[in-house]
């Protein structure tokens, strides 16, 4: 028999304590992780632990009554997926129901509050100017000052690089100021704005400005005309002066069923969590103009954590336009308020044009302030309008029952494994079986490690990619064992019997695991919600399966070849050559010496 190759089998049979060392060390550490970390278990999905369910209904806006079709309702499917992708929540799912219907499951143990905000707030995205604002009455806290103005805001300038920047600060005034006064240049204000084509003048101020007693040449306020405009002005103002942003019903209605086109009325909540409320002009930028925004940690400079923006061509222009007339204006007019759903969620200001289809917010944002607004922006446009019409807590009662049963089905099933490796292959079970524990361990720490990490949660198809993964890493040891006694079979002994098994069942096992890998991954693309938390764990199962094969099993039976008890066939150890039929030791024999030729002789 031919010695076996330098540097090949020669180091796998010397060295198998070393890959038996490099797998233990790799779990400990990863437990350590896992308890270090204090996510001992698996993060669950809504199918076992209960969450939160959204039903969302699709409301045609005025004029755009087809707009509710399968494509555009699959569009906003999509885009709300990615919402709650966004805030790193992961197993929620999102799908239609009926012809108008979206049906959003957030699973227990996420902020299903702040997915529940994100989600809910369906509307269209729009940049709109600001014409006027000040703190709702009701919000309104300070006492009564002689000139009651903003708080300092910030700057915006253009960067060498092209990208410019936008700085949110405090919003304006308490509303502490005189009735008639605040009327007056309100109506003053919006005046002349609209009749601008809702770009304000550069000589037009707002209500934050007024003073609590009123000068004489602002006294009068503005006689309508009687034409429609001014009727339409005239309505507005007194939607504004009407507005208590601190009652929740007038939040509700706000500027509802206005069209981007029109001027309108909004809430929105300052730095400080207080409500105020704003006349908007028309939309300059609609959300579908933003390619994408993104929350960053600014470390060159002081402005903490900052929104970028990135416009699409027509968006970058739009957005040129719309600041570099905004930048010619006093405070308030010199803002763009961001309004998803009616409500300003940002009203940053400006003092030159931003141009190069760039942009940065920065305020007095914290992490998730900032990456709440960059995903609003990102994925804030959606073809429909969407009412909540209703929320839910979905009970983990029957999905504990379900993941009871599961669990007894996946014990039952390991047991039958165990059996049959007891029966048929009797000491080499004592390999298969720890063999199976280590897999098991290393599935449990990692899927417990992911929850946190990705936002992976158990769900109950993905327990059955954990039970059908018993059975494809049973079927690994199972094609190793048969090669090895094959060889057996052949005459060999085992510890060369295990050396020359191993690169067949390496081929064999290697092919068969890629098949199921490519099988999980094919489903993890082409499927959605629970489907993919099968194809997940089939997936990683597998690959676990290549690691406990290469460094745990192949080296212990190594190791136990070198032992009496498998070494010398053992009728108990499954390798006893006479059961398994094994022809007569192979021999190296001399091959009788050549006859002499007498004749030649």
């Amino acid at each position: 028999m031919a010695a076996p190759k330098k540097g090949r089998s020669a180091s796998a049979q010397s060295k198998p304590w070393r890959s038996l060392a490099l797998i233990l060390i790799a779990i400990v550490a990863l437990t350590g992780g896992m308890f270090a970390s204090g996510n001992t278990t698996p993060r669950l999905g809504i199918d076992l632990a209960g969450g939160t369910s959204i039903t969302l209904r699709a409301v045609p806006e005025r004029g755009q009554e087809s707009a509710i079709n399968k494509t555009n309702m699959n569009t906003a499917v999509n885009i709300m997926e990615r919402r709650v992708n966004g805030l790193g929540v992961s197993e929620a799912e999102v799908q239609t129901q009926g012809d108008d219907n979206i049906i959003v499951n957030i699973p227990k143990g996420t902020n299903s509050k702040q997915a529940r905000e994100q989600v809910g707030t369906t509307a269209k995205l729009y940049f709109r100017p600001v014409l006027a604002t000040e703190l709702s009455a009701g919000a309104a806290t300070a006492s009564p000052s002689p000139s009651a103005s903003s708080s300092p805001s910030g700057k915006a300038s253009a960067s060498p690089s092209g990208k410019a920047t936008a700085q949110s600060g405090e919003k304006a005034t308490s509303g502490s100021e005189s009735p008639s006064a605040t009327a007056t240049q309100q109506g003053r204000a919006v005046t002349d704005a609209l009749k601008a084509d809702a770009t304000p003048s550069a000589g037009a101020t707002a209500s934050a400005k007024a003073s609590a007693t009123p000068k004489a040449s602002t006294s009068a306020s503005p006689s309508p005309s009687g034409s429609a405009g001014d009727d339409a002005t005239a309505k507005l103002q007194a939607q504004y002066t009407a507005l208590d942003c601190s009652k929740e019903s007038m939040r509700a209605t706000a500027g509802k069923g206005v069209l981007p086109t029109e001027p309108t009325v909004a809430c929105g909540k300052n730095s400080s969590g207080v409500w105020q409320k704003y006349i908007l002009g028309p939309a300059a930028v609609d959300g579908t103009d933003v390619k994408k925004g993104q929350a960053v940690f600014d470390t060159q400079g002081a402005a903490g954590w900052i929104v970028q923006l990135d416009f699409t061509g027509s968006g970058a222009k739009k957005f040129a336009d719309v600041t570099g007339k905004l930048a010619q204006n006093q405070e308030p007019q010199n803002q763009f308020a961001i309004v998803l759903d009616g409500e300003v969620v940002s009203d940053p200001r400006v003092t030159t044009a931003i141009t190069g289809g760039n942009a940065e917010i920065s305020g007095s944002f914290d992490q998730q302030s900032a990456q709440n607004l960059a995903n609003m922006l990102s994925y804030g446009a959606l073809p429909l309008t969407f009412k909540e019409d209703s929320v839910t807590t979905v009970t983990a009662a029957l999905g504990g029952d379900q993941l009871h049963a599961g669990l007894i089905a996946g014990a039952i099933g390991l047991a039958l494994v165990v059996v049959y490796l007891l029966i048929f292959y009797r000491g080499l079970s004592l390999i298969a079986i720890p063999s199976l524990l280590v897999s098991a361990i290393l599935a449990y720490v990692i899927m417990s490690l992911l929850g946190p990490a990705i936002g992976f949660a158990l769900n109950l198809p993905a327990v059955c990619g954990a039970i059908v993964a018993i059975g494809i890493t049973a079927d690994s040891f199972i094609v190793f064992f048969e090669r090895i006694r094959d060889e057996i079979r052949e005459g060999r002994s085992l510890r060369p019997a295990v050396e020359r098994a191993w690169p067949r069942a390496r081929r064999t096992i290697l092919v068969s695991d890629f098949v199921s890998f490519l099988a999980a991954a094919v489903l993890f693309i082409v499927t959605v919600g629970k489907v993919q938390g099968f194809a997940f764990t089939l997936g990683l199962t597998t690959l676990l399966d290549v690691v406990v094969v290469f460094l745990f099993t192949k080296p212990l039976m190594t190791i136990l070849a070198r032992r009496k008890f498998y070494a010398n066939g053992h009728k108990w150890s499954g390798l006893d050559p006479k059961a398994l039929g094994a022809k007569p030791p192979l021999r190296r024999t001399r091959r009788p010496a050549r006859p002499v030729d007498t004749k030649e002789a």
